[in-house]
């Protein structure tokens, strides 16, 4: 079998990054929610009944080229936590989190209502996590970098090296190496290790945003 040029490769990666990527996005996006739907309303249940409040959380998060959108979350706290505020700000969220969003939190089931971002075309599978505006220094050094180009993600390259344990710095450098990585080999991988850190509960630590 012939190896790929380094030019092949990239014009493979350009493809992949253009139009493959979001092609995945969509199928799989569909696809499990399809077959998760289940899982999904018991959850729903299990919220309202477990806490006052509204199924869902909504709130705006910066997307690709510093675009606002509103993400999807299952409510993991109560109702009068606070919401539009960075993480490192936030302080001891143990105080708000509902019983039913101690488990979620853990398994990262409170994320799947994402699934309807993927397939509106708001985020990707794999990509840089989406933040909120307030967290203006890693957005600047995104930008600086190349990762706001990037379609946000449910999970990135800085997840799986870390998660709530590095720092801003840290994080955006992860995410500008992946903008500059992009390949369907790297997804691959971090897809892999994603699930091997939710089975672990790896970097998981309840003080930062719902």
């Amino acid at each position: 079998m012939q190896v790929p040029t380094s030019d092949e490769r990239v014009w493979m990666n350009q493809v992949y990054r253009t139009t493959i990527k979001r092609i995945l996005d969509t199928f799989f996006g569909v696809l499990l929610l399809i077959c998760l739907s289940p899982l999904m309303l018991v959850l729903a249940i299990w919220i309202k009944l477990d806490s006052k409040g509204p199924v869902l959380f909504l709130q705006e998060r910066v997307g690709r080229n510093g675009e606002p959108f509103t993400i999807y979350k299952f409510r993991s706290m109560s109702d009068d936590a606070p919401h539009q505020i960075a993480t490192s700000e936030f302080g001891s969220a143990l105080s708000y989190i509902t019983r039913s969003g101690r488990i979620m939190r853990k398994l990262s089931l409170d994320e799947l209502p994402q699934l309807f971002n993927v397939i509106k075309g708001e985020m990707s599978f794999i990509g840089p996590r989406p933040l909120i505006a307030k967290e203006e220094y890693v957005l600047q050094l995104r930008r600086a970098n190349g990762a706001e180009d990037i379609t946000p993600g449910i999970t990135g390259l800085a997840q799986v090296r870390g998660r709530d344990e590095v720092t801003d710095d840290q994080k955006a450098a992860y995410d500008g190496e992946y903008a500059k990585d992009l390949s369907f080999k790297e997804d691959c991988s971090i897809l892999f290790k994603t699930v091997a850190g939710v089975v672990q509960s790896r970097g998981v630590h309840d003080r930062g945003n719902n």
